[in-house]
């Protein structure tokens, strides 16, 4: 049996994916695509390494069973199944966490 978890993108956590683009875009569309395919690149670490991210402070985030994943500025949150990583969401590290969950 293999050790590597599969990685599943949520729609909310591809949205976001779709809106760091764009925003990345709108001055350098080559730019916006790197960052997103070394962002997802980073996320790949994931599938070895499940609870590499950290239990979130936030205590609703916790309670949910939140892990999260720093990049740069981005804060990737996810669950860990039995052999699933959930990503459910991908957001800048300033925004108001109680709004997106």
């Amino acid at each position: 049996m293999s050790d590597r978890y599969t990685i599943r993108y949520l729609p909310d956590s591809q949205a976001d994916l779709l809106s760091i683009y764009d925003w990345i875009a709108q001055d350098n569309p080559r730019r916006a695509s790197a960052f997103v395919e070394n962002l997802d690149k980073r996320v790949g670490a994931l599938e070895t390494m499940p609870h590499l991210g950290r239990i979130p402070r936030h205590p609703k985030l916790k309670e949910l069973g939140y892990r999260v994943h720093i990049l740069d500025s981005y804060l990737v949150f996810y669950i860990v199944g039995a052999r699933t990583i959930e990503i459910h969401r991908v957001i800048h590290a300033s925004r108001h966490l109680d709004d997106l969950f």
